[in-house]
């Protein structure tokens, strides 16, 4: 499992361990010290990143996670650009 974090800047930090196999992500967990409402649209964010190429461009995985995301979703203090970028450095 490889690891990787962006602090958004006047914002929190987004934490991204993930599992590279045959050129995928095969597990990916997010967390850090962001809210989010609701709760379980965390797995909604780490299901949605699970299976893409691990080399995709960081606007596809933050397009993949907002595409995940109901619209009533809230999101404070990162978005999912940090999730993106936390994930890109995470696979570095």
């Amino acid at each position: 499992m490889s690891h990787g974090e962006f602090k958004v800047p006047g914002g929190k930090l987004v934490v991204a361990d993930v599992t590279i196999d045959a050129g995928r992500f095969t597990a990916v967990q997010i967390s850090g010290d962001f809210f989010l409402e609701p709760p379980e649209a965390l797995d909604l964010i780490d299901t949605a990143l699970r299976g893409l190429p691990a080399d995709a461009p960081e606007a596809d995985l933050a397009h993949a996670v907002r595409q995940a995301l109901p619209p009533t979703t809230e999101m404070f203090g990162f978005s999912p650009e940090a999730v993106a970028t936390a994930v890109a450095r995470a696979r570095s």
